[in-house]
């Protein structure tokens, strides 16, 4: 059986009191015979905080972010090693915001992966397609090429460290609306991909998040899906009631 995670990216939201009431909400109302991983990650500043928070519950905490380079004068950067340091053995990589506002490439993302992986970190690897390139039937091959140039560098023995987290660009904060289908149709797509690339083991066992504006109201009906294994959530992890009611979705 995959694991089944639901991550919660809190982007440039709340400070460290604000992080704290969050953390205590989840912590009160977290499911505590469930299966699922669950995963937040605050911002940077919060990070060392929310690790001592949860050290004793079944949360576990993901920077949103690193620098590729193990030290050096990259002002306000931060390395793979400060992270495991204060505790932090998850980051996400590859964000479409990372992707679009500050312009990573698939060859900057390949090399965080690397530095990851040697650090021992479990990456949530994200990639999807935008609008254009749905509207011009280019989604498959932009997805593909995304795996194929940020990823499939690694080693078959890294794959137990990836998670995966397809975010349709065109569907987050756009007004489109990707359906269940839509979702499958990409997932299992995915998933053939790395059986063709890595073999049936690896395709199988590694864990596909959904990253399309995931909410209470569709959560169940995307979790249903074979190839969905859980969601990569934006907005909705900011409230603690919406996010329990994903989780709970699974």
């Amino acid at each position: 059986m995959r694991q089944k995670i639901v991550a919660g990216n809190w982007k440039m939201h709340k400070n460290a009191e604000q992080t704290e009431d969050l953390l205590n909400e989840l912590i009160a109302e977290i499911p505590t015979e469930s299966d699922t991983q669950v995963i937040v990650a605050p911002t940077f500043v919060n990070l060392a905080s929310a690790v001592d928070h949860l050290e004793f519950i079944s949360i576990d905490v993901a920077a949103q972010n690193m620098h590729q380079a193990e030290s050096g004068a990259f002002t306000g950067e931060i390395s793979a090693e400060m992270l495991t340091n204060i505790g932090v053995k998850i980051v996400i990589l590859g964000h479409s915001e990372r992707r679009a506002l500050f312009h990573e490439t698939d060859a900057l993302i390949a090399n965080k992966v690397s530095t990851a992986l040697a650090h021992e970190m479990k990456v949530i690897f994200c990639f999807g397609e935008e609008l254009k390139d749905r509207q011009k039937q280019q989604h498959f091959n932009v997805v593909q090429n995304q795996l194929h140039d940020g990823l499939f560098h690694i080693e078959d023995a890294a794959w137990k460290n990836i998670i995966l987290a397809y975010e349709p660009v065109w569907a987050i904060g756009t007004g489109e609306t990707a359906s269940a289908e839509q979702a499958q149709e990409m997932h299992g797509f995915i998933r053939e991909i790395i059986r063709k690339n890595f073999g049936a083991t690896i395709a199988e066992d590694v864990s596909i998040l959904y990253g399309g504006s995931v909410k209470p109201e569709n959560a169940s009906e995307i979790f249903s899906k074979p190839d969905v294994d859980g969601g990569l959530i934006g907005g909705a992890a900011l409230n603690a009631a919406d996010f329990l009611a994903i989780i709970n979705a699974i």
